[in-house]
Parts: structure tokens; sequence; C-alpha cells
């Protein structure tokens, strides 16, 4: 491929013609592929729930690849927190052993995979926020979809208003003020 231009200088305009180098091409092609997947890009895997960690994580078994889930735009209560055992138990009684689809959209630090869990189409982590069993996850609400985020708030507003789970408690500690104190 040829590549035509004109310059102006002091001395008049000068049209040349120089060949467009092939790496200019290569070149392109790592860049995109090195950049890192924008936050609405969302992958699906299908798997069956192995393991509970606790209210908010779990371990998918997909074709025999175990993967560390960490439910995304929730935070449920510690393990060792007053609701954390609750939590933990819910998120147990409605996926373990289940054939599931998590939609995800990154990994954080610990290699685990941030989506939301369905099942028969159900967004089980917004099932938790409205049991009153986890917070929405607000510091990471700006990678949610607005749906997502007007639907989390306002279930943890009626969750809330309803003194359901943690919010029957008169000053329900959230788990990163939590994890902060201890």
């Amino acid at each position: 491929m040829w590549l035509t231009y004109q310059a102006e200088s002091i001395h008049g305009t000068h049209t040349r013609v120089m060949r467009k180098p092939k790496s200019i091409a290569a070149l392109f092609a790592i860049f995109i592929l090195c950049l890192p997947a924008r936050a609405n890009d969302v992958h699906e895997m299908r798997g069956r729930v192995v393991r509970i960690v606790d209210g908010d994580t779990i371990v998918l078994d997909a074709q025999g690849t175990k993967h560390k889930v960490r439910l995304a735009g929730i935070d449920a209560p510690e393990r060792n927190q007053p609701w954390g055992e609750a939590a933990t138990r819910e998120l147990r009684r409605q996926v373990a052993g289940q054939q599931v689809v998590v939609a995800w959209t990154k990994k954080d630090r610990w290699q685990r995979l941030i989506g939301v869990i369905r099942l028969d189409g159900e967004d089980q982590n917004l099932h938790l926020v409205d049991r009153g069993l986890a917070w929405h996850y607000k510091k990471y609400a700006d990678e949610q979809s607005q749906g997502d985020r007007d639907a989390y708030s306002a279930a943890e507003k009626a969750a809330q208003g309803a003194g359901r789970g943690l919010w029957s408690d008169p000053a329900p500690i959230p788990p990163w003020e939590w994890r902060k104190r201890n």
C-alpha cells in the first residue's frame, strides 16, 4: 500500500509518496489485543456451584475447572460479623450444587471473577440485597449498568425500610468498615 501526502515548506508545496510500513498494521493489531477489557464487556460462564465461601463468594466448577467468583455489586457481612453466617446460609440455600450462569466483567487482584450469578434467570446478588443480607456496594456502582444500580439501590432501601435481615439491627456495620476495624 502506498501513502501519498502533500507537505508545504518555505520552498513551496511538495508531494511525496511513501510506502506504508507493514509493521504499523502488526503494531496496531498487537495494541488492540493488549487493551484491557472494558467494564461493559460481559462474559458468561455456566457451571455448578461447588462451594460457598461466604455471603458474597462462591466456587464454580465450569467444565472441570474451578473458578472463585466474587458477587458483583454487593458486599455481604463477613463470616465473623453479625449477619455474616446468615448471608452465607442464604447463598448456600439458593445456589449450592445448582447449575448457574455467571455474567462476569473482570477479575480482581486475587484473580476472582467479579460477576452476577443467575439461577433460572434470577439475579442472586440482588436477592441477597433484597433479603437484607448484603449491602449494595456503591463503591463499585459505576461498574454496574444503570438498571442494576437502580434495582440494587431500590432493593436495599426496601429491605432497610422493612427492617429485613441486617436492617433489623439498629446500627448495622457495613463490611468495609468491619474489615478496617478488624
